[in-house]
Order: C-alpha cells, then structure tokens, then sequence
C-alpha cells in the first residue's frame, strides 16, 4: 500500500521535501488545543487511556482529507461555556492555517470546525468519560 504524503509548495535545488498526513494532523491538533476556549480535543478516552499515562495522542479530533479543491482539516473539540462560539472557532482556523504554512509550508483549503460540546466548568474527568461513551453508543 503506498503511503500518502503532501509536498510543500518550496522548490529545493537539494531534493524533494515530503510531509506525512499524520505529522499535518500532529501540527493542528497541538495548534487547536493552544487556542484559548478549547477545553479539548474529541477522541476516545476509554480507548487512549496512556494519556494520562504516557504521550499525549496530539491528532486526535483532527481528520484531513484531500481533493480535487486541495487540502482540507475537520477538527472535532469541545469548548469551554461561556466563550464566544465564533470567535473561538475563527481563532482555531486562524492559528491551525498559520501553524501548518509556518512549519510545513503547505496552504490549507478549509480549516472546518465541528464543536462536539460545550463543557460547564466543573466538570469531573469522569463525566469526559461519560461523554466518550455516549458517541460510541451512537455509532
């Protein structure tokens, strides 16, 4: 099976420069999760539990895809309550879109952003759990 890669838009007299999927979702999970107003990132918690034991799953919530219009980013999170929805949102677009041009220097087509939930803040790390098991019931 031949693995996917994305090539930056630089010329290099040297050689080619090639990205892998993975390290793009790597760079805009980390990019989302430092915007202010994000409590997380969706992904499973009962599945990943070396997080909290071991290194962080910084792709989780991020999925790309690419067509015929170019590279695009879905990112799943959760919000903290109280923060202004949109501004968040844009904020997350704008900072994932520079990140992934500053480190990798490839242009996104769309960076969309789908907020799973609105987390109150006194939430227990138990109640995250609950949340995870509700979407695998759904599925």
């Amino acid at each position: 099976m031949e693995e996917k890669v994305m090539r930056t838009n630089q010329s290099n007299p040297f050689g080619e420069i090639e990205v892998a999927p993975e390290v793009l979702e790597v760079i805009a999970g980390i990019a989302a999760n430092e915007v202010d107003g994000v409590y997380a990132m969706q992904g499973k918690f009962t599945k990943k539990m070396k997080l909290a034991f071991g290194k962080p799953n910084h792709k989780k919530g991020v999925h790309l895809t690419s067509d015929e219009d170019g590279l695009k980013v879905d990112i799943y999170c959760y919000f903290k309550f109280g923060v202004n929805v949109p501004e968040v949102a844009q904020a997350i677009q704008k900072k994932v879109r520079e990140q992934i041009f500053h480190m990798t220097d490839i242009t996104l087509a769309e960076v969309n952003i789908h907020i799973a939930d609105i987390v109150p803040e006194k939430t227990s790390f138990q109640d995250l759990f609950d949340l995870d098991r509700e979407e695998d019931e759904e599925e």
